[in-house]
């Protein structure tokens, strides 16, 4: 497995626990909603961008 990909797989695995966040705090209004669009904002550019780093980088298994 290439060291991109792991990067990636990271990224997006931490997007969706972002995004998991963001989606309890905002159904049980815990937490204050600058912080929600922050933590939103930057999980929702970590899942894209891992999932475009998966995506784009070639598998060249040996």
């Amino acid at each position: 497995m290439n060291l991109k990909r792991t990067f990636g797989a990271i990224l997006t695995v931490l997007g969706i626990v972002g995004l998991i966040y963001t989606g309890v705090g905002i159904v049980q209004h815990s937490v204050q909603s600058v912080t929600l669009i922050v933590v939103g904002i930057i999980s929702i550019l970590f899942f894209f961008q891992g999932i475009s780093l998966v995506r784009n980088t070639a598998d060249t298994a040996k």
